[in-house]
This record gives C-alpha cells, sequence and structure tokens, in this order.
C-alpha cells in the first residue's frame, strides 16, 4: 500500500495527523449511577434533531412514510425479532410463512411472477438484477439510466468491477427522464439489459413501455427500479413490459434511520426465475398432505457448488421484510393507493408553492413525491437558512449532477401537513428575498 501511494513509511502515511493527535490519552470521567447514566443519554438524544419536531423535505432514497403502531408489534415479537436464516423448516414455519406473504404481496404489487427475500437493499437488487440479466442473455453490456438514483450506480459499478462487464450510460432528456434516442442508440445485440428507475432520482416518471419496446427490440431485458409506494397508484412495471424489478421496501413500514437496515425488493419473470440469486420460500405439502412452508431453488455459493451459484448474496433481511410485509397487510390495496395519492397531491401542492414565488423555478416534467428547484441563493445556504427556521431541506443536486447546480430535490409524503408545507413556502419566500 504504501508504495501504491508513494509513500516510504508508516509514519509519513499518518502525517497529515498532527502528533499530539496521534494517541491522545484516554480520560474518562468518573463512574456513574444507572439514574446518571439514563439522564446523560436522554440528554445527548435530545441534541438530535428527530422528524417529531422538525420538518423534512429529504428524500433522495431515505423516505418519511407513516408506520403504523402495530408493525413496531409484530416484529418486536421474540420469535421473529431472534430468528436466523430458516434451514429447518420444521421449526421455522411462522418465519418462512411471513417470507412467503412477503413474497406474494410483492409479486402482486410489482406485476411479476415469483420473489424472492434476501437482498440487502434497493442498490444491491439493482446490481444482482444486472448481473442476472447478463446471466440469462448470455451478455456482458449493460445500458444504465443516468437519472438512475448515482448511489445505485455506484454499487452496480463496484459488483461488475473485474468481471469484464459494460456499463453505458444513457444520458437525461429535457424532460428529466432518460433520453430515448440515446437509449436506441446505445441498445445493440451485446447488451443483456437496459436498467431504468421508476420514478427515477429526480422525481419524474418514466415512460417504460417504449423503454421495453427498445430492449427486447435487440434481445435485452428491461430491469426497473421501482418506488413501491408509487406502484400503489400507478400501473405496475410488470404490466410496462419489465423482465426484471427491483426496488428499496424501506418506505414500506421502516423509518429513515443512518441508513439502515433497509430491505431489497426483487422480483422477476417465472422463466427466469433459475437465475434469480438468493433464497426464495415456497408452499409445500407434507406427508399427511399438510400444507407447510420451505427453502426452495436456493442458488447462493453457500448451498451449491461454488461455480453453479448465480449469487453469494446471503444476509438474512427478513425482521425488515416481515416490516413490509405487516404494512402493506394493514394498509392493504386502498389503504397503499390512498397514501400514494396523498404524497402525489401534497408534492404538487408544494410544488406549485414554490414554483410560484419570485427567483424560483421547477425544473422537469411529471413528477410522483420528489420535484427539483433552481433556487435564487446558493442550494447550500437555502438548506442552511432553512434548518434555522426548524426545516430540513432538499438534497443538493449539484453533489451528484453538475449540471443542476443551485438546485435541490425536495421530497414531500403523506407524513407533511399543509402547515409545513406552507411554512416551507413562506420560509423560501424570505430566503429569496435576503438574496
Amino acid at each position: 500500500m504504501q508504495q501504491a501511494m508513494g509513500l516510504s513509511s508508516v509514519d509519513e502515511l499518518f502525517g497529515v495527523i498532527p502528533a499530539e493527535k496521534r494517541y491522545p490519552a484516554l480520560e474518562l470521567p468518573s463512574p456513574l449511577s444507572e439514574i446518571e447514566v439514563r439522564r446523560l443519554l436522554a440528554d445527548l438524544a435530545e441534541r438530535n434533531a428527530d422528524l417529531e419536531h422538525y420538518a423534512s423535505f429529504l428524500g433522495a432514497g431515505s423516505y418519511h412514510h407513516f408506520v403504523p403502531s402495530v408493525v413496531d408489534s409484530v416484529i418486536s415479537r421474540g420469535e421473529f425479532y431472534t430468528a436466523y436464516t430458516p434451514y429447518q423448516p420444521e421449526v421455522s414455519q411462522g418465519t418462512l410463512t411471513a417470507i412467503y406473504e412477503f413474497q406474494t404481496m410483492v409479486c402482486a404489487l410489482m406485476g411479476m411472477d415469483v420473489a424472492n427475500a434476501s437482498m440487502y437493499d434497493g442498490a444491491s437488487a439493482l446490481a444482482e438484477a444486472g448481473l442476472m440479466a447478463a446471466r440469462v442473455t448470455r451478455r456482458h453490456k449493460i445500458v444504465v439510466a443516468s437519472t438512475i438514483h448515482p448511489r445505485y450506480r455506484q454499487v452496480l459499478r463496484t459488483y461488475t468491477q473485474g468481471m469484464g462487464m459494460e456499463i453505458m450510460e444513457a444520458g437525461r432528456a429535457d424532460d428529466g427522464t432518460v433520453d430515448g434516442s440515446e437509449v436506441e442508440r446505445l441498445l445493440d445485440d451485446a447488451t443483456a439489459a437496459l436498467i431504468v428507475q421508476h420514478p427515477n432520482f429526480l422525481g419524474c416518471m418514466e415512460d417504460l413501455e417504449p423503454l421495453s419496446e427498445l430492449a427486447h427490440a435487440v434481445g435485452a431485458l428491461l430491469v426497473v427500479c421501482a418506488d413501491p409506494i408509487a406502484l400503489g397508484l400507478f400501473r405496475a412495471p410488470g404490466d410496462c413490459g419489465a423482465d426484471i424489478v427491483v426496488g428499496e421496501g424501506q418506505c414500506l413500514g421502516s423509518p429513515p434511520s443512518y441508513g439502515g437496515p433497509y430491505v431489497g425488493l426483487f422480483a422477476c419473470r417465472q422463466k427466469y426465475v433459475r437465475q434469480m440469486p438468493g433464497r426464495l420460500v415456497g408452499a409445500a405439502t407434507d406427508a399427511q398432505g399438510r400444507r407447510g412452508f420451505v427453502l426452495t431453488m436456493q442458488p447462493r455459493e453457500q448451498h451449491i457448488r461454488r461455480e453453479k451459484a448465480t449469487s453469494n448474496i446471503c444476509s438474512n433481511e427478513a425482521l425488515v421484510a416481515l416490516a413490509a410485509c405487516t404494512y402493506l397487510a394493514v394498509l392493504g390495496k386502498q389503504g397503499l393507493r390512498k397514501a400514494a395519492e396523498l404524497c402525489y397531491h401534497k408534492a404538487h401542492y408544494a410544488a406549485q408553492g414554490i414554483a410560484a414565488l419570485p427567483g424560483y423555478e421547477r425544473l422537469f416534467g411529471v413528477f410522483f413525491k420528489e420535484f427539483a428547484i433552481r433556487t435564487p441563493v446558493p442550494a447550500a445556504r437555502v438548506n442552511e437558512l432553512l434548518w434555522k427556521r426548524g426545516i430540513i431541506g432538499g438534497y443538493e443536486l449539484a453533489k451528484d449532477c453538475p449540471d443542476l447546480a443551485e438546485c435541490l430535490l425536495f421530497c414531500v409524503t403523506e407524513m407533511h401537513t399543509r402547515a409545513q408545507i406552507d411554512r416551507l413556502v413562506e420560509a423560501l419566500e424570505e430566503i429569496g428575498k435576503q438574496g
């Protein structure tokens, strides 16, 4: 490592750290009683900005949705909370049943035939979908929409590094969706998959059917990374020609929590099931003809010969999947649609109010719950001034999209009240006047 970095010694490696800071003395305070420790921790916790006291309009992959109390009640039960991978079906019927129901709900939501239950998160699910498409088509080129979440694209490149895969990115059109003409130019008979996000990173709705036709015309698969909340209102990707559908399940019953734990959603057509990564739970009958559930078709390296494995993904995200399953069961079809409608209408109410302010401009076309706004003052300064008013602002798009300097990506869900949205608009108006 020293040689690669052009260093002559370990001391030189740590030279950027002031000498007095390299080996600090450990000066612990005097012991505290349990009461004092609790009081101290409570005081420290009060310093955190929580979503009960701050109106947050930050999304960009982690979303604040309503979580019914019954979700935490179910996932806190000892039978589920401490359960490990259910290798022994005879003692794991409860866990297997819950996972089976989760898979069933994911299939219904995404319009697919079969779903698994062991993806780490949305990003790893998308990367696994790219590898699966390569196995199915025996091709090694993937065309990725630049409108996909930048972290997801990074994970895809990390997954495929050293595998001889070619990753090509299709640019963005003026309306915020992927440029169809550029997609058509990049697709060829070497392409394994076209991967898009719907709604995309900028909140815009991609037109999936034309993209499906372009991909299938060259023998490639269409992979869609979908927002499961949006699917309560809009057509399922499977109905629009998608072959593999993935997504992030955090919004289904799990709060934003410093980046995790999350759960990836992964579903595909029945004909591709043997190339699906991870584990699947299937229904079976025992010797007495009674219905039961078992782990089936486990094509990962822990279970079969390494060279025949489709993936080595193996962590059990079943507890977060159970939260998603409970959330969907409690809300039901109509409840999920209502949540999606509230996100849509409240986001448009906010976007309309902000766009009417002098100096503010809403970018792009049709969107769901996130929208981009160009601000009259530096975006970082806007967020700083919003914070002082008890508001967590939007995501600074310049971090990932240099052409969107001084633009913020705001997110509005069913959790935002009219008063909170109006307060955001008023605060932005004041900031704009200050210049």
